[in-house]
């Protein structure tokens, strides 16, 4: 069944091109083949990302992806260079060192990009 294959995180947004400068020019991703060019495909470890143009981009409330990192402090500095702002949420159990979310031992860190979508770093 579905348990023993892979699965694609797939992001709407408003402009293939706008998406494109983000998350290759921001987030460094490396662009995977992709045989549509309304269709932005990147590869990030052993998963895949698929984007494509929608009207209902930005839409979702909640995380989009998440990139599991070992040092999210380090990830978050590195993204900030790049004017890359973090969003800061009140959940319960949870204190805040700037712009990392910690709860136990759990470090994460939520961003968006140019559309709305809810990107996340978490250790």
């Amino acid at each position: 069944m579905l348990g023993n294959r892979d699965a694609v995180a797939t992001i709407p947004v408003k402009k293939v091109g706008a998406a494109k400068h983000f998350y290759e020019g921001k987030l460094g991703l490396t662009p995977a083949k992709s045989e549509e060019p309304s269709v932005l495909s990147y590869k990030c470890g052993n998963s895949l990302i698929l984007i494509y143009e929608s009207e209902f981009a930005g839409t979702n409330r909640a995380t989009a992806v998440t990139w599991i990192v070992d040092d999210v402090e380090g990830e978050v500095r590195d993204l900030k260079a790049k004017g890359i702002a973090f969003e800061r949420y009140d959940f319960p159990g949870t204190t805040r060192q700037g712009d990392v979310h910690v709860a136990g031992s759990r470090k994460a860190a939520w961003f968006k990009d140019p559309d709305g979508n809810i990107l996340a770093v978490v250790s």
